[in-house]
């Protein structure tokens, strides 16, 4: 007599943000995106909107920089934690994120960013004593020539945001390496060096070197600021291009173990170089080998497994030839 086998359970359903391999999916990292730039947005601009010395001790420069160090230790495990459209263009360089991926974030970002400054607008017109809103934004947006505080030109602004823009991203790069041991630090790494580039951008011309939170302020400001928009794009986007292909060119030249096979070897490759299950290389998965690949690396794997002694083909072959 057989037994019938029993039915299976159903799986039960996984959540529509989540995929299989635990990877926090599409609408949920760009839901992660746009809620992390909304909130830089709003500190960011917000703080230097509301600016008053006697009653304002923390400098919207910094105030910004632990606003994005506080959205990646947030956000950063779904989404990676760009909040920032060259960061972005960055990493699609760099090769961590799918360029159909890289332009939805674009797209989230931009709308975190218009959203946060739309509240910020919506504050202001509570405010009886402004002269105006569009006045308002024009002192946080970004701007050369006649809108920059001390008439810097194009060429000074334009370098300053390529810089700028190259720097933070090989900061971002840098520090969410696969391979760096301090990776876990890097909100604050990044944030840290937002503020301070942030601290030279206001001095030159409220160079944001972000260009979402360039539009959101350039929206609700005068037309002049809305023509000198185009700037606060191309230039921090070059700089990111920059210091994506040169972490690209990295991730080519090294060096790997000489003990990995060629599948662990490749297997290597895609974790350090490729973007990770929740789009940060390596922020919230510290040990992100698998037991199979990392095998190679343990002092053991480097030594011999025991077995029966192989003989030594090269050896037999020369004393059969010996007379």
């Amino acid at each position: 007599m057989t037994t019938p086998v029993p039915a299976s359970e159903p799986r039960a359903s996984q959540p529509a943000t989540v995929l299989d391999d635990g990877q926090p999916g599409l609408i949920a990292r760009l839901s992660a995106e746009a809620l992390g730039t909304l909130f830089v947005v709003v500190v960011g601009l917000g703080v230097a909107l509301f600016a008053i010395p006697q009653y304002n001790p923390i400098p919207s420069s910094l105030a910004a920089g632990l606003a994005l160090t506080g959205a990646m230790l947030a956000f950063g495990y779904l989404s990676g934690g760009h909040f920032n459209p060259a960061v972005t263009l960055g990493n699609a360089i760099a090769g961590r994120i799918r360029p159909v991926e890289a332009a939805a974030y674009l797209g989230a970002q931009l709308v975190g960013a218009v959203l946060g400054a739309l509240a910020l607008f919506g504050v202001l017109r509570t405010v009886p004593k402004l002269n105006g809103t569009q006045a308002a934004f024009d002192t946080v947006a970004a701007g050369f020539d006649a809108r920059s505080v001390i008439q810097a030109p194009l060429a000074g602004v334009l370098l300053v945001e390529v810089l700028g823009a190259a720097l933070l991203v090989a900061v971002y790069l840098g520090t969410t390496a696969g391979r760096n041991p301090a990776r876990a630090a890097a909100p604050f790494a990044v944030g840290l060096s937002m503020a301070v580039l942030l601290q030279l951008g206001q001095s030159i011309g409220n160079a944001p070197f972000n260009p979402a939170r360039a539009t959101a302020a350039a929206l609700f400001s005068s037309p002049d600021a809305l023509g000198q928009l185009w700037l606060f794009w191309v230039a921090p986007l070059v700089g990111a291009a920059v210091a994506g292909l040169v972490f690209r060119g990295f991730a080519h030249t090294s060096v790997r173990p000489a003990a990995v096979s060629g599948d662990a070897e490749a297997e290597f490759a895609a974790d350090d170089d490729e973007v990770d299950g929740d789009g940060f290389d390596g922020l919230d998965d510290v040990d992100h080998l698998d037991a199979a690949t990392a095998a190679p690396f343990s002092a053991a794997a480097k030594e011999p497994a025991p077995g029966p002694a192989r003989p030594d083909e090269a050896r037999d072959f020369f004393d059969k030839r010996t007379p």
